[in-house]
């Protein structure tokens, strides 16, 4: 529609019918060139898979935490070393009862349990496993969501004062299942004026359970609180305070109530000082990852400069018939800027979708490909969770589609510009 210049207004329904049909005409024609669907084809698989990696990203972060906050305390207060009343050095927590009234107390804190942990040999028959026993009591192993209400779990949960719980790991490297009688050797155990003399018991297996993480499932074993004190020689004693908070992503701000419950011998272990590392590190190959998958987004959006260019070479005449029939140079830029810009969208539209759906059913397609592989293709010895995490958000699905608009629409600049420049008469010289 005209303005009261007597020119039309940008991007008006003639700029679009003209890429639209530039769009459509055929190569023999001047058309669009074998490097722009080349350019489609690039763009929309460099979407699906930035989406993908992004979504993977996501879950496996969002698993690896969950797991770990589920199973495991979210900080563990400990005793430094003292001097007890038999002159030896200790980090045992006598009066633990009293360490955790106090913790409890604490604002966001939702339950603190005594813990006794000890690493020992677990036999069956002539199955041997290294596990690490977790001396509990049954209210506070209620308290783990990831135990208490794992994934996968076999035998009953409400029986573990009468015998032991182990994971899922431990059951197949011992090829033990409920009802079975696992014997706990603790090396150290008895000391005599003949030496120390090895711990033997044996319990029977009451429950099974998957918490999701295989180096949890293939050493952790609970064991009653007061069995585990006898066991491990700590009469009367805990070895550490497992703490719970509302809020275990920012469980440093606990840190100074907590020593201030416990006292000047406490310590402060948390789930972020044992993982740290590795989170860390997942945030730098997360960084790196969105650079590489960035990349090649701009890598498949600079074909769309190839195309544009064999495009407006094509159609110089056609250009300088439109130049001397009125448009202006605006008007030319415009035209050659939608051809471009419309093979970005519809190649960011498609890898949209398609990534979507990736990340929505990226467990189904793992298992279609261990089913035709005939193995496993997702280890999750080397991985520690058993699955292909993930968690599709909106936030890295807006980037994707943000980071490819720009792209390409930046990237057909260059060839409009060149298109807006041509010369009428030279373009029409030699017709």
């Amino acid at each position: 529609m005209a303005n009261k210049a007597g020119k039309t207004a940008p991007f008006s329904k003639y700029e679009w019918m003209i890429a639209w049909r530039y769009l459509r005409s055929q190569r023999s024609e001047g058309g669009v060139s074998i490097l722009s669907w080349i350019a489609l084809g690039g763009i929309t698989l460099s979407v699906f898979a930035l989406i993908v990696v992004m979504a993977v990203r996501s879950g496996f972060r969002t698993d690896f935490v969950d797991t770990i906050i589920g199973a495991n305390a979210h900080t563990s207060v400990r005793s430094s070393v003292y001097v007890d009343e038999n002159g030896a050095t200790s980090r045992q927590i006598v009066d633990y009862d009293d360490w955790v009234d106090r913790l409890v107390r604490v604002p966001g804190v939702l339950s603190a349990a005594p813990l006794v942990k000890g690493q020992v040999l677990a036999n069956l028959r002539a199955a041997n496993a290294g596990v690490e026993v977790y001396g509990i009591r049954a209210d506070d192993l209620m308290q783990l969501p990831r135990i208490a209400a794992p994934e996968q779990s076999e035998g009953d949960i409400g029986r573990f004062e009468e015998g032991i719980a182990i994971g899922w790991g431990v059951a197949q490297e011992l090829g033990a299942v409920v009802g079975d009688r696992v014997r706990i050797i603790n090396p150290t155990g008895t000391r005599s004026p003949m030496g120390v003399t090895p711990r033997v018991n044996a319990y029977e297996v009451v429950y099974i359970f998957q918490a999701g993480r295989w180096d949890i499932d293939r050493t952790r074993v609970y064991l009653p609180f007061a069995e585990a004190q006898a066991f491990f020689n700590f009469d009367g004693a805990a070895s550490e305070i497992e703490v719970m908070v509302d809020d275990p992503e920012n469980i440093e701000q606990w840190d100074e109530p907590l020593l201030r419950a416990a006292g000047d011998k406490a310590l402060l272990w948390s789930w972020k000082d044992a993982w740290g590392n590795f989170l860390r590190a997942l945030v730098i190959e997360d960084i790196m990852m969105i650079i590489i998958m960035s990349i090649l987004v701009l890598i498949a959006a600079l074909n769309i400069i190839s195309g544009l260019i064999m495009l407006v070479k094509n159609k110089g005449r056609d250009i300088g018939i439109l130049r001397t029939m009125g448009l202006t140079r605006g008007a030319i830029l415009r035209v050659f800027f939608l051809c471009g810009a419309l093979v970005g969208t519809v190649a960011t539209a498609l890898g949209t979708v398609l990534g979507c759906l990736f990340a929505l059913n990226v467990n189904n397609v793992v298992g279609f490909i261990n089913w035709i592989s005939g193995q496993e293709v997702w280890d999750a010895s080397i991985r520690g969770i058993y699955r292909v995490p993930s968690e599709l958000q909106a936030g890295d699905v807006a980037f994707a589609v943000a980071l490819a608009l720009a792209l390409s629409w930046g990237a057909t600049i260059i060839p409009a510009r060149r298109a807006a420049r041509l010369d009428p008469v030279e373009a029409l010289r030699y017709e």
